[in-house]
């Protein structure tokens, strides 16, 4: 039996959703942890018995999915300085069931659509075009693209 589209406020017939059966990540205000929280997160890390990998070296041929969130290149979680916040990106997901955990994995793979990037990270196509536009940007302050331009010849669109 299809679902009444009509009972679904703002949604009309033959659309779609964007997030696709997507989870939605969620935010961890960090302002809001008690003293509790935070002193048992201390201890927790003064427990832990293994050494986080220093360089990629060290890591690259280690397991995967890799159990280290804390480092800042696994894509479960997203600590925010400024905000003092943690942004879990894959709430309904542990971090052993995770298809890809390391972005640097991710970026050795080489080029991918908005739509693979937009999966792997658990964000929408759109807000990965946001991100690359952003970063292109960045990269045309510096005159990066201008040294690209010249190293690999012609006028590559950025």
């Amino acid at each position: 039996m299809e679902p009444l589209l009509k009972d679904v406020p703002g949604r009309e017939r033959g659309e779609r959703s964007h997030r696709k059966d997507r989870t939605r990540s969620r935010t961890i205000a960090g302002r809001r942890l008690t003293r509790a929280e935070i002193e048992e997160g201390k201890r927790l890390v003064d427990d832990m018995w293994y050494e986080r990998p220093q360089s990629r070296s060290d890591c690259a041929e280690g397991i995967r999915p890799c159990p280290f969130v804390s480092c800042k290149y696994h894509l479960y979680l997203d600590v925010k300085d400024e905000t003092q916040s943690i942004k879990i990106n894959f709430p309904h997901l542990e971090v052993w069931e995770m298809e890809h955990s390391c972005s640097l994995d991710v970026a050795e793979q080489g080029g991918m659509t908005l739509e693979e990037v937009g999966r792997i990270m658990n964000l929408t196509r759109e807000r990965i075009r946001q991100v690359e536009a952003a970063g292109i940007d960045k990269l045309r302050a510096t005159g990066l693209i201008s040294d690209i331009d010249r190293v690999f010849g012609g006028n590559r669109k950025f």
